[in-house]
This record gives C-alpha cells, sequence and structure tokens, in this order.
C-alpha cells in the first residue's frame, strides 16, 4: 500500500474528545502565546493539530499543536467561531515514535535568524508600517523592533524618530600654564 500523508486526511475533532499528551517539554512564552492567539484570530486554523486516536478511551491525544489546542480553550472567541472544532491530522504510532514526533517537530520549527528578522522590519519600516504597527502584527515589543533596527545599521529607520537632548557636554575650563 502507498503511503499517504496524514495532511490529507484531516478531521474535525469536538475539543472535549482532545486532550493533552505527558511528555511534550516544549513551552511558549506570553508574548509568543498571544501572538499565536492573533495568529489564529487573523488567520484561523492554518495547520492541523497532529494526535493520536486512542480506541479504547474514545480520545485524541495531542503530538503536536499542544499550543494551538490551548488558544481554543483559552478564548472563547476563538472557540466559538469556531464551534469548539479543532482540524486534527491523525498519526497511528506507538508512545516512543509519538514521543519522537513531538520532539521531532518541536525542534523543526527552528529559530528566526537575526539578520533575516532586521530585514523584514526594515522592509515593513520602507512600506510605511510604524513600529506599533510591526509590534502589533509581529509580537514585538519597542526593545526589540530597536535592536533589529540597530542592526540594519541604517539612519533610513530612525528618520521619523524625534531625539531629545538627553545631555549636553560641558564646556571645559582650560588653564592655561
Amino acid at each position: 500500500m502507498k503511503f499517504k500523508s496524514p495532511v490529507y486526511q484531516v478531521i474535525s475533532v469536538p475539543i472535549g474528545k482532545i486532550e493533552p499528551n505527558t511528555y511534550n517539554p516544549n513551552t511558549v512564552a506570553p508574548p509568543e502565546m498571544k501572538l499565536l492567539y492573533e495568529s489564529i484570530r487573523e488567520d484561523g486554523y492554518t495547520m492541523p493539530i497532529v494526535c493520536y486516536y486512542d480506541k479504547s478511551r474514545d480520545v485524541y491525544i495531542i503530538v503536536d499543536g499542544f499550543h494551538r489546542y490551548r488558544v481554543m480553550l483559552d478564548y472563547p472567541d476563538i472557540y466559538e467561531r469556531e464551534d469548539g472544532r479543532l482540524p486534527v491530522s491523525v498519526i497511528d504510532k506507538p508512545l516512543d515514535r509519538r514521543m519522537a514526533s513531538t520532539i521531532r517537530h518541536n525542534r523543526a520549527r527552528g529559530n528566526h535568524d537575526v539578520d533575516l528578522m532586521s530585514n523584514i522590519v526594515k522592509e515593513l519600516h520602507d512600506l510605511g508600517r510604524s513600529d506599533a504597527w510591526i509590534s502589533r502584527h509581529l509580537g514585538m515589543d519597542r526593545d526589540e523592533i530597536l535592536r533589529l533596527k540597530q542592526i540594519t545599521g541604517l539612519a533610513a529607520l530612525f528618520q521619523d524618530v524625534k531625539f531629545g537632548q538627553a545631555w549636553r557636554p560641558a564646556e571645559e575650563e582650560w588653564e592655561e600654564p
């Protein structure tokens, strides 16, 4: 039989039939959770969560997607809009292979390259997006945006910033010998 990826058989599952696994080491900081909520609010669920179906208990155990699951539980607007259902892609593997899948999914997401993120901030600025817009839509705080702007080293990114006079150099008094 030819292998068929589970993503081609996504099903809609009531959230009450889904439960977290007991071994996921992944955590998400509050700012990233808020960004995940914003992403789901703006774009909807664009990726299914991955689960194992436990026939004996008639429940779906999360392999990947715990935080997308949490968003539905924590935000009534998402729960209502989605009618309390999540898109689920089912894998059928023993526990050890599911644990390995969880770790692979977590680690495969990688990290954002600082230089590439700096370029994105620059491009958004060039498109006329304000720091407030970048903060709201990319989930960055002011300090992170500032650091990314500094990396590009382009004065143009700071052209609209008003600087105050934080200090003035004092006139040095010279004594003649």
